[in-house]
C-alpha cells in the first residue's frame, strides 16, 4: 500500500525546484559568451536541488561524456535516498549557446521515470527525430519522403500543407531538409538550439509549431519522451552517428541502426515526470527576469500517468533562496 501511494505521487511539482535552481543559477550568466560557465552553474543547482527529492534515483542519461561536464555524470545517485527508484535523465541546459548568446529558448530540462523503464543510448550523441501533437501521432513515418509525411500531417490537422509550420534546427546538415520542406509548400521555423523545447511547441496550445523534423540530440530525445508520455503526442526516433568511431561504439552497444524508437519504446512507463524552466526568452517558456531583489521564472510539467501539462510562474526571493543553499542566486 505504502510503495503504491508513493507511485501515485506527481513528483513533477517536485522537479520543478530542480529545473527552477538550474535555471536561476544559470541565468545570471547569459550572454555573456561563456558556455562553460553556464552549464557548470546549472549543473551545480541541480545537483543541490536533486538532494531535497525523497527519491532514490540514478542517473542515467548526464553530462559528463558527451558535455565533459563536471557532476550529474551517468551512474551517479541523486536525491535523499528514500522513496521509490527513478532512473533520470538531465539536460541541465538545452541551448547551452542560447543562453551564453544571449539568444531564445535555453531551458533547463528534467525527465525522471521508474527504474529500468529509461532507454539508454549508450554512445549514441544523435538521431533523427519526428515529433508531432495527437491529432497526427498516428501518421508519421521516418522512412517516408517529407513531403509524404507533410500531407499527411496536414490532413490529420484539417490543415493545407501551406499553412504547416515546421521546426528544424538551423544547422548545415538540414539544408537539404529544408529545401525540401520549402519545396512541399510548408513553412520552416528555424532555431538555433533547443529541440527538446521544439518538440513540446507541438503540444503546447499556444504556440502554432505543429512539426519537428531534423536530426538532434539522443539524450534530449529520452528526456523530450518523458514529457510526450501521456499525452497522445508521437516523436519517432532513430539513432543517427555524426562519425565513423560513433557509428561502430553503437555496434558494440548492441543497437540497431536502423530500428525506429517511438515515444513508448523510449520510456516503456507511465510513471513518468517531467519538468522544464526557461533560463532565456522562449516560444515554450519565457526567461528568468529579475525585479529587485526577487527573479521570475516561468516553467511546465508533465505528468505521464494522467497526461496533465501544468505552466508555472514563480517568484523567488533570490536572498532568501541563496541562504537556505550553497549556490548564489
Amino acid at each position: 500500500m505504502m510503495q503504491q501511494h508513493l507511485a501515485d505521487k506527481n513528483i513533477a511539482l517536485d522537479l520543478v525546484r530542480v529545473t527552477e535552481a538550474a535555471a536561476l543559477a544559470s541565468a545570471k550568466f547569459t550572454g555573456l559568451g561563456d558556455k562553460e560557465l553556464v552549464d557548470r552553474a546549472a549543473v551545480d543547482a541541480m545537483r543541490i536541488a536533486f538532494q531535497s527529492l525523497h527519491i532514490k534515483g540514478t542517473i542515467v542519461i548526464g553530462e559528463g561524456e558527451k558535455d565533459d561536464a563536471p557532476m550529474l555524470y551517468t551512474g551517479e545517485k541523486v536525491g535523499f535516498g528514500d522513496g521509490l527508484e527513478f532512473d533520470i535523465a538531465v539536460d541541465p541546459i538545452d541551448g547551452t549557446s542560447c543562453v551564453a548568446g544571449g539568444r531564445p529558448n535555453g531551458i533547463a530540462a528534467v525527465g525522471i521515470a521508474l527504474k529500468g523503464t529509461m532507454f539508454n543510448p549508450g554512445h549514441s550523441y544523435y538521431c533523427e527525430k519526428m515529433a508531432v501533437g495527437p491529432e497526427a501521432a498516428n501518421v508519421i513515418d521516418l522512412d517516408a519522403p517529407i513531403k509524404d509525411n507533410l500531407l499527411n500531417v496536414a490532413k490529420a490537422l484539417g490543415k493545407r500543407v501551406g499553412d504547416l509550420k515546421v521546426f528544424v534546427l538551423d544547422k548545415p546538415r538540414h539544408a537539404e531538409l529544408i529545401n525540401q520542406i520549402h519545396a512541399a509548400g510548408a513553412r520552416v521555423m528555424v532555431h538555433s538550439d533547443g529541440d527538446i523545447a521544439g518538440a513540446l511547441m507541438t503540444i503546447d496550445p499556444r504556440s502554432d509549431i505543429d512539426m519537428l523534423v531534423g536530426v538532434g540530440g539522443t539524450p534530449e530525445a529520452v528526456v523530450t519522451a518523458c514529457a510526450l508520455k501521456g499525452t497522445g503526442a508521437q516523436m519517432l526516433t532513430r539513432l543517427k552517428p555524426k562519425t565513423e568511431e560513433e557509428r561502430e561504439a553503437i555496434i558494440k552497444d548492441g543497437f540497431d541502426l536502423k530500428a525506429i524508437r517511438t515515444v513508448d519504446d523510449l520510456v516503456t512507463t507511465d510513471q513518468c515526470f517531467f519538468s522544464a524552466t526557461g533560463v532565456t526568452p522562449g516560444e515554450l517558456l519565457d526567461g528568468v527576469h529579475y525585479r529587485g531583489g526577487f527573479a521570475l521564472t516561468s516553467s511546465m510539467c508533465s505528468r505521464g500517468r494522467t497526461g496533465t501539462v501544468r505552466y508555472i510562474e514563480a517568484w523567488h526571493d533570490r536572498k532568501k533562496l541563496s541562504k537556505m543553499s550553497t549556490i548564489e542566486y
